[in-house]
């Protein structure tokens, strides 16, 4: 069956979907950097590449900037224990690529080809790694076929599955038996993965649960993170903040109400909006809805402040270290199509609020069983629940210290990640 799904993704599907993202490219800016940014893509790769130095050869691919974020701590402690060690880091979307280009523990940065099997081959030829490792769930078929073919060890990290994921209908759970049975090492952040990933009657990989290298990630970026003071003192002084980080305009319709009459009521709360995607559009939106209604000021514009009591992150980057602020921090994605990173928050041993649509991770429904999240359904639930936390410093700390214990309690998935990796590159490092 293998030969079949090689040929029928490579001859039927490739080209649709090459079809698909031509088109969409007509109308989405983003789509379309991504397809102009592969135009030079293996000049720009073969200069990176000749300017290497002899060593071994690590490829890590992420679909997007989260994804590589997860990616990060492997290869600070790779770097860290073997320095000769050479890092490729490869993207498919272009906010990755574009916002981590000037990684320094890199080596090589460049977006990964479009999934065709002369692209694969061209791209090792080039590359030429010992290991390749796929973080969290991007996986190209061809790829990944042409690195087993030549002998080269694949790892995923941080590897995820749904139980009730639809590769695993019929036809499909063949297609993807094809493609996961080729890989060596699927590491996993739950043994729940590690049963899901058996369903597909996996014989070759190594399958084991070792936990999720973002806690590592986060607690190295939160003790940077408290070093910063990008917001002045004397704005926070006295107030009880409330970070809204990564929402959506449907985050917004629910929450911003709630922390509008919060304000109306106690003039200490200061609210820190941080929308996911800060678009002058999203941005100017927001100040019509809240004026007439509470004052507010962008970050870009902190130098005039002037009492304020909402602020309006106009950049990208910062919200882990504007969580360092918070009393109180709501996480969006919520009420749209799933929720974002709760651990960049719960680290600062924060209570952690969001929205019903927080099943797409394991991370929100283990802090709202220990204590440090909460739930809310709509604007009154939102009202209440942040009301009753800032009123309640007793309940708002202790809330906070089980979300800081919950993320302690989960480090260490780097280290053993590490483990077997350096296995798998025994004979070059």
């Amino acid at each position: 069956m293998k030969r079949f799904w090689e040929a029928a993704y490579s001859f039927v599907f490739i080209p649709l979907f090459w079809i698909v993202v031509r088109g969409i490219g007509l109308v989405n800016a983003k789509t379309r950097r991504g397809i102009q940014g592969r135009d030079t893509l293996f000049a720009d790769l073969e200069r990176q590449i000749a300017l290497l130095a002899p060593g071994p050869r690590v490829w890590f691919h992420s679909s997007s900037m989260g994804e590589f974020e997860q990616a990060k701590p492997i290869i600070a402690e790779l770097k860290r224990r073997h320095p000769g060690t050479l890092v490729v880091v490869s993207f498919f979307s272009p906010s990755g690529y574009e916002h981590s280009r000037k990684y320094r523990l890199a080596d090589v940065i460049t977006y990964l080809p479009f999934d065709t099997r002369r692209n694969a081959r061209r791209y090792l030829d080039l590359v030429r790694p010992d290991a390749a490792v796929m973080v969290r769930y991007d996986i190209w078929p061809n790829h990944i076929w042409e690195l087993h073919r030549r002998g080269i060890p694949i790892l995923i990290a941080n590897a995820t599955m749904r139980r009730r994921t639809k590769r695993r209908l019929p036809v499909a759970r063949s297609f993807h038996h094809s493609v996961y049975n080729e890989i060596d090492e699927i590491l996993t952040v739950a043994a729940s993965d590690v049963e899901a990933f058996q369903q597909f009657s996996l014989e070759h990989p190594t399958l084991q649960a070792i936990g999720d290298t973002r806690y590592d990630q986060v607690t190295g970026r939160s003790a940077e993170a408290r070093k910063r003071n990008i917001i002045p003192p004397v704005i926070t002084a006295g107030k009880r903040v409330v970070v809204m980080g990564s929402s959506w305009p449907e985050d917004e319709e629910v929450v911003i109400p709630a922390c509008l009459r919060l304000q109306a009521e106690s003039g200490d709360i200061l609210v820190i909006v941080v929308p996911h995607e800060p678009t002058e559009e999203h941005i100017e939106g927001l100040e019509r809805d809240i004026a007439g209604k509470a004052s507010s000021i962008r970050f870009s514009g902190l130098n005039e402040y002037a009492g304020e009591n909402i602020v309006i992150v106009d950049s990208v980057g910062i919200l882990l270290v504007l969580y360092a602020h918070a009393h109180i921090a709501y996480v969006g994605g919520s009420f749209r199509q799933g929720i974002h990173n709760v651990l960049e928050a719960a680290v600062f041993g924060i209570p952690v609020v969001f929205g019903p649509r927080h099943r797409n991770s394991h991370e929100p429904i283990m802090l709202v069983e220990c204590g440090g999240g909460f739930v809310v359904e709509d604007t009154g639930e939102m009202y209440r629940t942040v009301k009753n936390l800032l009123e309640d410093a007793v309940a708002r700390g202790e809330s906070g210290e089980r979300a800081a214990q919950f993320v302690e309690s989960h480090t260490g998935a780097t280290a053993r990640f590490l483990e077997h990796l350096e296995r798998r590159l025994a004979s070059s490092l």
